[in-house]
């Protein structure tokens, strides 16, 4: 007689076994949709291992401790997000920076809600501050090391964080208001800004007098 695979009536379902590599990736998965949807003071053991589909104990043996969990959600995160975000082509090419950033919006939203639940906590709790700041510093010279790929002067910092802001903006209110042509459309506006760069940069000086 074989036992059936729906539970008896009155008993909850076993929780499914993940081996350690696939059992990793699919807490640190589930800590960043509990994120997303109600924020930092949502996420407990509890919380991840019922979105995962798995133990409390199992979260416990990866992490240890919630603090450990952040961090390593952080630069999950941080992964993720440079592997999907073309902020750094390596082609030095204006027409590919930041292609399919309104794509990657659309296809994980919760990585990105994630982040900015993230920003907003730390207003309130300045611990968080170092996690953001290691997430941002990638970011900010994924941005910087493309930049002076396409710039003949080069990138500093200033120029740097404000070519990120209006993108993190853009992924934002994306986020928030849809419209995922509202962002290709911005961004084409600002290759042609940093087109305006490339060409003054490669100017003849003495052609202006």
């Amino acid at each position: 007689m074989t036992e059936s695979a729906e539970a008896p009536a009155g008993r909850k379902p076993r929780k499914k076994r993940m081996n350690y590599g696939e059992g990793r990736e699919a807490l640190l998965n589930a800590a960043v949709r509990v994120v997303a949807r109600g924020g930092l003071r949502k996420l407990t053991y509890r919380a991840v291992a019922e979105e995962a589909g798995t133990t409390h104990g199992l979260v416990v043996h990866h992490f240890g401790s919630r603090d450990a969990l952040i961090e390593e959600a952080v630069a999950h995160a941080i992964r993720t997000s440079l592997n999907t975000s073309a902020l750094e082509p390596g082609t030095g090419k204006v027409a590919d920076f930041s292609v399919g950033v309104s794509e990657m919006v659309a296809a994980d939203p919760d990585i990105q809600a994630f982040q900015y639940e993230l920003l907003l906590e730390a207003r309130r709790r300045p611990e968080l501050l170092p996690h953001l700041r290691a997430l941002y510093d990638e970011y900010f010279d994924a941005t910087g090391r493309e930049l002076s790929r396409m710039l003949p002067g080069g990138a500093g910092r200033p120029l740097t964080r404000l070519v990120f802001a209006a993108l993190d903006g853009l992924v934002l209110h994306q986020l928030v208001f849809g419209g995922p042509e509202t962002t290709d459309a911005a961004i084409e506006e600002l290759r042609t800004l940093l087109r305006l760069l490339d060409a003054d940069g490669r100017a003849d000086p003495e052609s202006a007098d």
